[in-house]
Parts: C-alpha cells; sequence; structure tokens
C-alpha cells in the first residue's frame, strides 16, 4: 500500500525518538501509526479514533505492534479521552479539524496536560481548498494560547502546527 504523502510528512516533522510514547489523535486505518512503529524500539504509540471501522483496521494493519505491547488502539473521542498527566512525549494529529473550526480549548489544554516535559504537539493538515494559510493562523494562535511555542512548517499543500513545551533534556523541537 502507497503511504499518503501527508502521512510520511507528518510523522517525519514529528520526529519521534526510539523510546518516545506517542499519541495519535484521528488515527484512521492506522497507516501513520504504522510508520510511527517502525521508527520506535522502546517506545508506544496510542492511537484514538471516534471510528469503530478505522480502529479494528488500524488493529489489523498494526497486529504484531498491538500483539507485543507498542500499540494500542481505543475506539474514543478526545474529548472522551482521559489520560494522566505527562503521558506522552509526542502528539500527532492530521486532517484533524476541530483545532482550526472551533475553539478548542478543552481538547488542547487536555494536550498540555497529558504532554510531558519538553513534549511537543504536532498538528498537521493536507487541506484540499488553497486554505492552509488560514488554518495554520487559526491553529497557531490556538495552540499559543495554551502556552506552547509555536511554529509552522508548510510544504506545498501540506502545513503544520507545531506546539513545543519547554522542559528539561529535549527541547520539542524536530
Amino acid at each position: 500500500m502507497d503511504v499518503p504523502r501527508r502521512l510520511a510528512w507528518a510523522v517525519d516533522l514529528l520526529a519521534p525518538g526510539p523510546g518516545d510514547r506517542v499519541l495519535e489523535i484521528g488515527c484512521g486505518r492506522g497507516v501513520a501509526a504504522g510508520l510511527l512503529c517502525a521508527r520506535l524500539t522502546s517506545g508506544t504509540v496510542t492511537a484514538v479514533d471516534r471510528s469503530v471501522t478505522a480502529v479494528d483496521a488500524a488493529r489489523r494493519r498494526n497486529r504484531e505492534a498491538v500483539e507485543t505491547g507498542r500499540a494500542a488502539f481505543h475506539v474514543l473521542s478526545l474529548e472522551d479521552a482521559d489520560f494522566a498527566a505527562g503521558s506522552f512525549d509526542r502528539v500527532l494529529a492530521v486532517n484533524v479539524n476541530l483545532f482550526w473550526t472551533r475553539r478548542a480549548d478543552p481538547e488542547l489544554a487536555a494536550l498540555r496536560r497529558w504532554l510531558a516535559p519538553g513534549g511537543l504537539l504536532c498538528l498537521c493538515w493536507e487541506p484540499p481548498d488553497g486554505r492552509a494559510g488560514e488554518i495554520a493562523g487559526k491553529a497557531e494562535r490556538a495552540v499559543a494560547a495554551h502556552g506552547f511555542e509555536t511554529t509552522t512548517v508548510r510544504d506545498g499543500g501540506l502545513v503544520g502546527v507545531l506546539g513545543a513545551l519547554s522542559g528539561e533534556g529535549r527541547t520539542g523541537k524536530p
């Protein structure tokens, strides 16, 4: 199966380390999760999606990683998730529109809480209608309002908003 460019680009932008604990929001059929697992040696991927069908497909696609405990897939909306503080080193969301289509204050506050010091939030989109600038502007303002140091990266029609948390050790920058 060909990997969509947006997913490979987003995983590269996230730049997970081999021992990182990664949360993927809106994992779909698990393609990005598979790319993440391939980069991890002692790290883990926790992936959430609201679709039962998508999560079932993601579990099948990443069966070995699930069986070895390197990946876990949950039918769960971000709004209903409740992870412990500092549970993740990296968070990835690709084409998850809530971060720019409405105020996502509760979700961004939760992500800030769930990220460990030095963690990185990576929100990526491939807008089909040339709205990359608008999306980046709205998402960057929202992420910055929650205390993240933000950077916007564009590559053709792809846009990514990175939100880094300060902390000892890692800077959160890819």
